[in-house]
């Protein structure tokens, strides 16, 4: 691989931002006792995100840190299987003239089965729809991938509404998204509006690329490619990477296999992924507490109560806490 192409890689990824696992659960702790708090206080409809975070949350924390399960997200046409396919050298995934092939997401684990069970029973990937990317002919051909669970999602703008409901609730699961677009189709408006905007306060997490680069006279694509950046930066988006890919040449998607492949031995998307989930709930939490009341009112300790979690949801305490310690190394 080239030196050029993992430089540029790494400079692309979050550069060089990492989740302290203790504070990650610290931080969903100050979550709990923010829901204890609020019992009584606010309305339960309002507080179901906090609740499902703190479930979904605990349940990946308990599973394999060695793993990563990244998913293909796309609309109709946009390549996902065959990406999919291109990445895993094998026609795992179907690929088909009449759209919607893929109505069920597929599942590729690089290395052992090992740990990866756990985390496939819990996305709801059917047994029959997993497939491992192990061989004794590939020699050390696939092991910088050891690690990485390759999803292919359905279509999130199928006719079947069943497939998309399957890709929303995916979608909540998994530690990062690469969202696949096609020169056609880019500037989709349900794309930015529906989904990548949803994902600004996951950027750590996103990936995109342009698929079906090929299509596109050599010309064309730097435009296109500037104009799909000038996209996600309205989407709140600035910074993601963004790939052009190929599944019809081996080299198309080199610069996207070096991605997965650093980020599988960073062991940090979910992480990641968690950190952005409590960045997004306390944002929703936090238009729901007024400002500290001034002392002497009467529900003042209940109102209290929540800031104080809140703040710690938010991560203020570890904020502060770095601070000091920055000033006492100063001084």
């Amino acid at each position: 691989m080239s030196p050029n192409i993992v430089g540029r890689v790494r400079e692309a990824l979050r550069g060089g931002q990492r989740v302290d696992p203790d504070a990650l659960i610290a931080r969903l702790a100050a979550v709990r006792r923010f829901l204890e708090a609020a019992d009584g206080q606010l309305p339960d409809t309002q507080l179901v995100p906090a609740h499902t975070l703190v479930e979904r949350a605990g349940t990946r924390l308990s599973l394999s840190r060695d793993h990563t399960v990244v998913a293909l997200a796309g609309a109709t046409g946009s390549g996902k299987s065959s990406l999919f396919n291109a990445l895993a050298r094998f026609e795992l995934s179907p690929v088909g003239v009449r759209r919607p092939t893929t109505g069920v997401a597929h599942a590729c684990v690089w290395g052992p089965l090992d740990g990866a069970t756990r985390l496939l029973d819990w996305t709801g990937v059917l047994p029959r729809h997993r497939f491992v990317r192990e061989s004794a002919l590939d020699g050390d051909d696939e092991s910088a991938l050891h690690g990485l669970v390759l999803l292919d999602l359905p279509d999130f703008d199928s006719v079947q509404r069943s497939h998309r409901l399957e890709v929303d609730r995916l979608l909540g699961l998994v530690d990062l998204v690469i969202w696949v677009v096609d020169p056609q189709k880019y500037a989709d408006r349900v794309v930015h509006s529906s989904y990548l905007r949803e994902f600004h306060r996951h950027r750590d997490v996103t990936l995109v690329v342009l698929n079906q680069a090929d299509r596109l006279p050599p010309a064309e694509l730097p435009r296109v490619l500037a104009d799909l950046r000038r996209l996600l930066d309205a989407d709140g988006l600035d910074g993601v990477p963004l790939l052009a890919t190929t599944a019809v040449d081996p080299g198309g998607i080199t610069e996207l296999r070096a991605t997965l492949e650093c980020t599988v031995a960073e062991r940090q998307a979910a992480l990641l992924r968690l950190a952005g989930d409590v960045d997004t709930v306390v944002a929703g939490l936090a238009e729901l507490v007024a400002a500290e009341p001034p002392a002497g009112v009467p529900d003042a300790g209940p109102a209290s109560g929540l800031n104080r979690a809140l703040a710690g949801a938010a991560g203020v305490p570890a904020v502060a806490e770095a601070v000091e310690g920055a000033y006492r190394h100063r001084a």
